[in-house]
């Protein structure tokens, strides 16, 4: 199963932040402690992702790595390629 690289959700998900963003600066809160409530929950989602989401490297089969590498390589270029260039790189 081929994934896609996720430029539409980071869009997505930057142009919620900038709007809330700007809901609480008109709301009278300093620039300034937005960006520190962002970097406070940067830090919190974080140590989420790797306490809950992770699977160490020895768990993962070759397999695996190869579909991730197929996945962060992927693009107009080198997509008919893919599979050739992620087994070099795994």
């Amino acid at each position: 199963q081929e994934v896609g690289h996720g430029t539409t959700s980071v869009v997505i998900v930057a142009s919620e932040l900038l709007k809330r963003g700007n809901e609480l600066v008109m709301q009278g809160i300093h620039p300034t402690s937005v960006i520190n409530g962002y970097k406070v929950a940067l830090k919190e989602a974080v140590r989420y992702i790797k306490k809950n989401l992770t699977i160490p490297l020895e768990k993962l089969e070759r397999s695996n790595l190869i579909m991730a590498a197929r996945t962060s390589m992927n693009s107009k270029l080198i997509g008919p390629d893919s599979l050739h260039f992620a087994e070099i790189a795994v």
